[in-house]
């Protein structure tokens, strides 16, 4: 990397379409009868940037989106990736592109482009900030945006002021008919029809590039050849670039040099057999990794390599942009490969991407928990006025806690949805709070769920946002029959909240139901991650002595070094009872946090349900017991930064 590339703040700046991606959630049906839709970043040059960032390049996205929530959700979900946002242009007057897409079976994939006047169309030569193109040491123009006289002015001019300023050029020929008028709307997953014209235009900006990729399809769009070999040769005669030729499953070819007789005469990175899931958005998986590869000067066949992989991610998943994996978990594959052709399946790469893909980083979690259903109950004791009145409470809760974190970050509750739904609505309206909702049945040893067993059901309507809590009574010592019915109750919320993307928390209390010296939670987590249990969260007793935290710090970072980390609970423990438990939990490397709840909130509740305190003193009181903790937790050198 030379001196100039290396002082640039980003690495690659793509450009073009910004959509938001519905994809039918029933699999194996037309687009006519999917019933639900998963929802995403989309467009080609989106997805690119999503990928590049997730392999760790510094990478912008230069478009426009809507002035409304589709063009927000676009930019929100790509700052929590780590793409620089600044080159998108909020678009008053047009609506954010959708994208629409079913998958029949492993080769039909109907898909609708609205796209009518849409924002990202509006791009324009003055959307185009040099100081922002130089700012880059590569940029990605994509063939679509070249289909219309203004997204074609402002790629060019994009282009001419990263050939003056040293910036390199990448050309993705993202081809799609029916985005260049030669198809119905109903054709949007028609991959090929020959145009003249479209090759005409095409080619005029071949010579500016140095990286040229498309699939064959492309490639024969690109030229305007009906061979590929002559296409090849044709893209050649325009063009110095390096060429990378996308070939589906039988991985790619890079040219760096003449086009010889030979197809296969050029560098083959390592392929991946794997099961077609939903082609979409594999290509932009696949660039991802050239892209990693090829501006880190990495041997082409090592980019290559590292493209046929990332492809093979996307193409066995279902969306695009996010299910592009991480470096991490790309580092994780091509070290351990997999024993499954449908890489969705394996749960060793799942968990990877999913704990390297976190919508946002919580180093420190300082909790007040009012998820108490049953022991707020017997404070009522079946005084129907008093627990009609449970409700409002839980919402001074909420300003107790709000009070004390007072908008910042790595503050958070606990809240059930049988008392705390108003509850629920106010801590979602603080920004950066923490949730988290229990889903177990108070009390219930073997574990079962409240409401419902059915989670699925249950949990679909949840915030993406929300963590699932699930407490187990769970004692190593316990009958194998009692451990064994907890497990499986406990992997059912495992599996759900996965299947559903939500972090989840474990909290296991076994002092309750038998002795607790410095072995039994290791003992207890050492089961539980042995039955295929890797939670977001643990919440655990706190322990007496160091020995006890470091001895499952051990048990954490050798079965998930992933794992979020630790929260204590309180279990109505005394201030002084919690400064000791807070104390021996200083030197734990995995304990993050606190979710207090009794301790802080049972003296005001008993006190305002019998109406001797009104709502101000209820909060005051609520508060000034958290901001206790927090000072405590923070003054033992937990969290520096409260």
């Amino acid at each position: 990397m030379s001196q100039r590339d290396a002082a640039r703040p980003l690495d690659i700046i793509t450009i073009g379409r910004a959509s938001v991606d519905l994809y039918g959630q029933q699999i194996g049906t037309r687009l006519e009868d999917v019933a639900s839709f998963a929802k995403s970043v989309g467009g080609c040059p989106t997805n690119i940037a999503v990928g590049t960032a997730r392999l760790g390049l510094k990478s912008a996205l230069l478009t426009r989106v809507g002035k409304e929530q589709m063009g927000r959700f676009i930019v929100e979900q790509l700052a929590r990736e780590g793409v620089e946002t600044r080159g998108i242009v909020t678009d008053p007057e047009r609506l954010t592109a959708l994208a629409i897409l079913a998958v029949e079976n492993d080769h039909s994939f109907p898909l609708l482009f609205y796209r009518d006047n849409c924002a990202d169309n509006a791009l324009c030569e003055d959307d185009i900030d040099a100081a922002f193109i130089r700012s880059s040491r590569a940029i990605l123009v994509s063939g679509t945006h070249f289909s219309r006289p203004n997204t074609d002015a402002a790629q060019r001019k994009a282009i001419r002021i990263a050939k003056e300023n040293g910036v390199r050029i990448a050309f993705d020929i993202d081809y799609r008919p029916n985005l260049w008028g030669l198809a119905g709307h109903d054709a949007g997953d028609n991959r090929y029809i020959a145009s003249a014209q479209v090759s005409a235009h095409l080619k005029t900006v071949l010579a500016d590039c140095d990286l040229i990729v498309g699939t064959e399809e492309e490639v024969l769009i690109a030229s305007g050849e009906s061979h590929l070999l002559a296409a090849l040769k044709t893209i050649r005669a325009h063009s110095k670039a390096t060429i990378v030729l996308k070939r589906g499953p039988m991985g790619c070819i890079v040219y760096d040099g003449a086009i010889s007789d030979d197809l296969e005469d050029g560098i083959i990175g390592k392929g991946f057999p794997i099961e077609v899931y939903n082609v979409l958005g594999a290509g932009d998986a696949f660039m991802s990794g050239f892209l990693r590869g090829w501006l880190a000067g990495e041997p082409h066949a090592t980019s290559a390599t590292w493209a046929n992989a990332c492809g093979a991610f996307a193409v066995s998943r279902l969306l695009c942009a996010p299910e592009i994996p991480t470096w991490t978990e790309l580092q994780f594959f091509l070290e351990n490969g997999s024993p499954e052709r449908a890489l969705r399946k394996d749960a060793d790469i799942n968990h990877v991407h999913w704990a390297t893909t976190r919508r946002r980083a919580i180093p420190s979690l300082m909790a007040l928990a009012i998820d108490h259903r049953s022991q707020l109950e017997d404070m009522a004791a079946g005084d129907a006025d008093k627990l009609a009145r449970i409700p409002a409470f839980k919402v001074l809760a909420v300003k107790a806690a709000a009070r004390i974190a007072d908008g910042r970050p790595g503050f958070g509750m606990l809240i059930d949805d049988k008392y705390g739904r108003d509850a629920l609505y106010a801590a979602g309206a603080l920004k950066d709070f923490w949730v988290a909702k229990p889903i177990e049945l108070p009390g219930s040893r073997p574990l079962q769920f409240e409401f419902s067993q059915d989670l699925g059901s249950r949990l679909i309507d949840w915030p993406v946002d929300h963590c699932i809590k699930v407490l187990s009574f769970y004692h190593p010592d316990d009958p194998a029959d009692m451990k064994a019915t907890q497990i499986a109750k406990l992997r059912s919320a495992f599996e759900a909240a996965r299947k559903v993307g939500r972090d989840i928390l474990i909290e296991i209390i076994a002092g309750k139901h038998g002795t607790l010296d410095d072995t039994t939670i290791p003992r207890a987590l050492n089961e539980l991650y042995d039955a295929g249990l890797k939670p977001d969260w643990w919440k655990l007793e706190p322990q007496a002595s160091r020995s006890a935290w470091s001895a499952i710090d051990d048990v954490i970072e050798t079965r998930d070094p992933l794992c979020r980390g630790v929260v204590l609970l309180g279990l109505e423990a005394s201030y002084e009872a919690l400064k000791d438990g807070f104390a021996a939990a200083r030197t734990s490397r995995q304990v993050r946090g606190f979710a207090v709840g009794r301790t802080i909130f049972v003296d005001a509740a008993r006190r305002w349900l019998a109406g001797e305190i009104d709502d101000a003193a209820a909060i005051d009181d609520m508060a000034q017991r958290f901001r206790q903790l927090v000072d405590l937790w923070v003054g033992l050198g937990h969290d520096k930064a409260a």
